[in-house]
């Protein structure tokens, strides 16, 4: 099978220090848990950033200083900042991130309900935002939630407005979305057009499951705070980093490789005609 790309999602928008204290939140943190996972076996770094009272923003000035600061510190990963924020955003916030020129970047592909709230993608939405990314030649990661955000992603695709590699991002367990199980991850693969590549995630207590079925079925995975906060029921996560060196040591028990981050840019196509 093709070597497994492991994205860390260090922080999220949502998790707080009550979840879990080791939760990464200033700039200098946030190098600290990239570095830390990239070492590990990451190679995609997905990026949510907080402002100084540690809530969700997606101001650019926050992200190019967490940007930086990685940078600085040695992080060779792909970073991939988030353009989904958090509930409530308006498109202009949620955009921001995308100026910096990232390689990669989420581009959430539905309207969701996301626990009590509603996460607002309407199509003229995505389609601003594929539009922006094309024009920068930044890779989105296609982020479904459920079986007719693929749907809209292939709507997309026809109207010309997504690069000619596909990446999908499933993330399964939301609550309000589809539900995290193995049934539900074979579904959304198949939904899957020939030739894309696609990394799952599952959300608290799925993280593990869908990692190992993941690996198995050759898809990529996600892992980390922003998925779920605990090593296992009731032992909080030390960090990103030990979220991230079990899926290498289970790929490694089935004799799957880990990608490093120049063979991730090869796997998704990144890379050609960038800035």
């Amino acid at each position: 099978m093709e070597k497994l790309i492991i994205t860390a999602a260090i922080c999220g928008a949502e998790t707080t220090r009550q979840d879990n204290p080791n939760l990464p939140l200033t700039a200098s943190e946030l190098a600290e848990a990239a570095v830390e996972a990239e070492k590990a076996g990451a190679s995609i770094i997905h990026l949510h950033v907080r402002d100084h009272d540690g809530r969700a923003t997606q101001d650019i000035e926050h992200f190019s200083r967490a940007i930086d600061a990685m940078k600085e510190t040695g992080v060779s990963a792909i970073i991939q900042p988030s353009t989904g924020g958090a509930t409530g955003m308006t498109w202009e916030e949620r955009l921001q991130p995308v100026n910096l020129d990232p390689e990669m970047a989420t581009l959430d592909c539905g309207t969701v309900n996301f626990g009590d709230e509603v996460f607002v993608n309407d199509v003229p939405l995505m389609r601003r935002f594929a539009r922006e990314m094309k024009d920068r030649n930044i890779l989105p990661e296609l982020e479904c939630f459920d079986a007719g955000n693929i749907y809209n992603a292939l709507k997309l695709e026809r109207e010309g407005l997504l690069p000619e590699h596909l990446h999908f991002g499933i993330v399964l367990g939301v609550p309000g979305a589809l539900a995290a199980s193995v049934k539900n991850l074979l579904f959304m693969v198949e939904l899957l057009p020939d030739g894309a590549t696609w990394t799952a995630a599952g959300i608290g207590r799925w993280q593990l499951p869908v990692a190992m079925h993941t690996i198995l079925m050759g898809g990529h995975v996600r892992v980390g705070f922003e998925d779920s906060v605990q090593y296992s029921k009731g032992e909080p996560a030390e960090s990103n980093a030990q979220l991230v060196s079990r899926v290498v040591r289970i790929a490694g028990e089935v004799g799957r490789e880990v990608a490093s981050p120049s063979e991730a840019r090869r796997i998704l196509d990144i890379g050609k005609g960038r800035r």
